[in-house]
């Protein structure tokens, strides 16, 4: 079994690329959706993110709005350009919420292992080696794509004007690792800037070795 990273900045289009890579027959679970789990009225992630950031995250039902956690995390999206980003908050949320995912995260990919000795098991996150997980796994691979395709992307999900995802996409990757970085600590690089067409062809190069290392079809 072959356990794969599959990170990048916001808005690079890791999803696109990780669902490609399930067509193709590889296993793929998002640290999003884990950590969306794991933040559920009764959990205890969710209790110490409420205890540490307050009620004021919660909608009236009690689930957590995860805009408002966003605020309380990053900071307000209207900072003007140059305005110092509250490091603190976002690294109070990692500590709670990273031990668990990647717990969850390994737990996974064990489990895959049993199922199938031969899987190829990726793991989508943003934050892989912001949180010290990239031992974690056999191989990384990183996608990128331009700032202005990151800022497009994100306002067509999430519905904003250009200029406020553009606001919000450097207020997020302040957080992060820049693509220089991360690409340092890749195995393979996919550019997500061109047609999906082009993206395909270069996850299907990518397939081609990890199916080899792991021993599956191709």
């Amino acid at each position: 079994m072959l356990k794969v990273g599959l990170t990048g900045g916001i808005a690079a289009g890791k999803s696109v690329v990780g669902e490609m890579f399930v067509t193709l027959g590889a296993h793929l679970v998002q640290a999003d959706r884990i950590a969306h789990s794991l933040m559920q009225p009764g959990e205890a992630v969710y209790n110490e993110v409420v205890r540490h950031f307050g009620r004021e995250i919660l909608k009236r039902d009690g689930s957590v709005n995860r805009a408002k956690l966003a605020e309380a995390a990053f900071g307000r999206a209207t900072a003007v350009q140059g305005e110092s980003v509250p490091q603190s908050r976002i690294e109070e949320l990692n500590r709670i919420v990273h031990p668990v995912v990647i717990r969850s995260q390994d737990a996974w990919m064990q489990e895959m292992g049993r199922q199938d000795p031969r899987a190829v098991a990726i793991v989508e996150a943003a934050l892989i080696l912001e949180a010290g997980a990239g031992g974690h796994f056999d191989r990384l691979i990183v996608v990128t794509c331009n700032e202005e395709q990151r800022a497009v992307r994100f306002a067509a999900r999430q519905g904003i004007d250009l200029e406020a995802a553009r606001k919000e996409v450097e207020r997020r990757m302040a957080a992060q690792l820049d693509d220089e970085e991360k690409i340092k600590a890749a195995d393979y690089v996919i550019d997500n800037s061109g047609t999906l067409e082009r993206t395909r062809e270069q996850v299907c190069v990518v397939w081609k070795d990890l199916s080899f290392l792991s021993g599956a079809p191709e």
